[in-house]
């Protein structure tokens, strides 16, 4: 809670031992030889004065670790998007009570994927479908995963896509699924599914708002440092940005969330309270506030506001 604002987070990764998604092609990602190049991630962590991070350790240990965390930080709700596997995330979430809501969040590729997910939802008590749209290499609006966008909608649960630049220094830049633009006709095909999209858009700021502007049941997720704003061609901050979707999108299409993972860290408290200090700045009323920070995250997720 921050000034009374209850706080549901939309998009955190369980820290497990291992890959957060098992099933997904690893990843290949360039290193940078520091010597002749910035070292992008020491500099975002002691920009934001985050601790190093720690090995993960089991799951129940992580388990208690982070609702201490939660505690201290007066965080209602997260909302853990991967976590190792489906079945893996279903056991950390009946050890966080209702503290904890995961995500589904397998590849889109396996033979049985939408099978998969119909067991997610209904026999794991998992709450919506995230996917890593870059590392797809089919076209995501293809209609081979309308079967998958079918179960979400007779489940009423939410989807959320990352689009846009993945895995920061040395991830994906390019790729066919990189625009949310590829959204607008699954989207249009299937107007009572919600779907999300991280990060702003992360990178592709301009394709997210075009899509929302053309599809009302796109919202959009502010999660982490969003530190592709810094690497925009032009002058742009945080704010900038968030303005921007106030003035287009809206309030009641926007959803708290920070990517937060790894322990000592925990819950990405800066993150929370950069945006909490620029929406005020902004002058946001308290109920649009409160829609932000909790109530529309907790709408898509079924729960009671």
């Amino acid at each position: 809670m921050i000034q009374d604002l209850p706080i549901l987070d939309f998009h955190c990764h369980f820290p497990v031992q291992g890959e957060w998604f098992p099933d997904y092609p690893d990843r290949k990602k360039v290193s940078f030889d520091t010597a002749s190049s910035r070292d992008y991630g020491e500099i975002w962590r002691q920009a934001f004065n985050f601790p190093k991070p720690e090995e993960a350790r089991t799951d129940e240990e992580m388990v208690a670790l982070y609702l201490k965390d939660l505690d201290a930080k007066g965080i209602e709700r997260v909302v853990w998007v991967s976590g190792g596997g489906n079945e893996r995330l279903a056991s950390i979430l009946a050890m966080g009570g209702d503290r904890f809501i995961g995500f589904a969040h397998h590849n889109p590729d396996a033979k049985d994927a939408a099978m998969q997910l119909e067991h997610a939802f209904r026999d794991l008590g998992l709450s919506g479908y995230k996917l890593l749209t870059p590392e797809i290499e089919t076209p995501i609006d293809d209609e081979r995963y309308y079967p998958l966008w079918e179960v979400c909608q007779a489940y009423h649960v939410p989807v959320l896509l990352h689009f846009g630049l993945l895995g920061a220094a040395g991830g994906i830049a390019t790729a066919t699924n990189i625009s949310p633009l590829r959204l607008s006709k699954i989207a249009l095909d299937f107007p009572d599914v919600n779907f999300v999209v991280p990060h702003f858009g992360c990178t592709h700021m301009g394709d997210l708002l075009q899509l929302c502007w053309t599809r009302p049941n796109v919202y959009v997720d502010t999660s982490g440092s969003n530190q592709w704003i810094r690497w925009m061609p032009y002058q742009l901050t945080l704010e900038d940005v968030i303005r921007k979707f106030l003035e287009t999108v809206g309030p009641s299409r926007i959803i708290f969330a920070t990517d937060s993972s790894w322990l000592p860290r925990g819950f990405s408290l800066p993150y929370l309270e950069e945006q909490h200090r620029i929406l005020r700045f902004l002058n946001v009323r308290e109920d649009d506030l409160k829609a932000i920070f909790h109530d529309t995250g907790a709408r898509l997720l079924g729960l009671r506001t």
